[in-house]
């Protein structure tokens, strides 16, 4: 199996600290940032950063919905990552200062993809669909943050 890597990142005038608050809020602020390809979610362990468990599902294309419970970590300042227990999904959110007033958030997400024709396929689009989904959580937080 090949590893599948998206990346999608956007930079907004904030803080660094007021960015990491957002996002690092389960149960108030990323419900909001949510498109229509999420459904049902649900916080069912804490609620801010670090510890939380958090259940969605993501309508990635027309068939294909992921049923994803995600427990939260924070190895490093300004980092969180999301570690789905139904699948091999890892989402990274990285939160660094981009000069003055300025602040950058990276969304990278990696999963162990198909074998086969199906892989080369899922490598070639997957990616590029998830980066849709992905810029407008990050317009949704540029909304959020003004």
């Amino acid at each position: 199996m090949a590893q599948v890597h998206a990346r999608t990142e956007r930079t907004y005038t904030a803080t660094p600290e007021q960015v990491y608050e957002a996002i690092a809020d389960y149960n108030t602020v990323r419900p909001q940032l949510l498109p229509t390809q999420y459904s049902e979610y649900e916080v069912r362990a804490g609620g801010i950063g670090a510890g939380t468990q958090v259940h969605w599902k993501l309508q990635a294309t027309e068939k294909r919905v992921r049923d994803c419970l995600f427990t939260v970590s924070a190895p490093k300042p300004g980092t969180l990552v999301e570690t789905d227990g139904n699948s091999s999904m890892v989402i990274t959110w990285t939160v660094t200062a981009a000069g003055a007033g300025q602040t950058t958030v990276a969304i990278d997400t990696t999963w162990q993809g198909a074998t086969g024709i199906g892989g080369f396929f899922e490598r070639t689009f997957a990616p590029k669909g998830l980066n849709r989904i992905h810029d407008e959580v990050l317009a949704r937080l540029a909304g959020h943050l003004k």
